[in-house]
């Protein structure tokens, strides 16, 4: 069992790997074993995580989760298949916390007086500087 958060754990039974080739460096060995991982999670399909957590997950997978509402995650950094296969599996649980945690309800606060005071007197400035751009023609004297 995968622990998430106190309240939300995924069992490792709904985690599918495969191993596949990967590039990089290891020479020769590297044509010829599978080290890099791709793992497999149907996020929409489990039981184990809330609604509001699926919900959430949409936003914060973005590209990794695909249209049938499963989460793939590619991990090939490393030459080692077991420290490939550790890394999905800590980039999964980071995905699945950042999307466990409740955004916090923005509120709402009134200017200060002095930060009003400093927008109404670049406004003024502002004007004035409009103002004298202005081109007035000389007055004449009338006599």
């Amino acid at each position: 069992m995968l622990e998430i958060t106190e309240g939300i754990g995924v069992p490792e039974s709904e985690l599918e790997f495969e191993f596949v080739l990967s590039g990089g460096p290891g020479g020769q060995k590297v044509n010829k074993t599978s080290s890099a991982v791709v793992l497999r999670f149907d996020a929409m399909g489990s039981t184990s995580l809330p609604e509001e957590v699926k919900e959430r997950l949409r936003e914060v997978a973005g590209s990794s989760l695909t249209a049938d509402g499963y989460l793939v995650i590619h991990s090939r950094t490393y030459r080692s298949q077991a420290r490939n296969l550790d890394s999905s599996v800590r980039k999964l649980v980071r995905i699945l916390r950042r999307a466990a945690r409740k955004p916090s309800v923005r509120k709402p606060t009134r200017p200060t007086a002095a930060s009003e005071k400093r927008r109404l007197d670049a406004k003024k400035n502002r004007g004035r500087l409009k103002r004298e751009r202005s081109y007035r023609p000389p007055e004449e004297d009338q006599e």
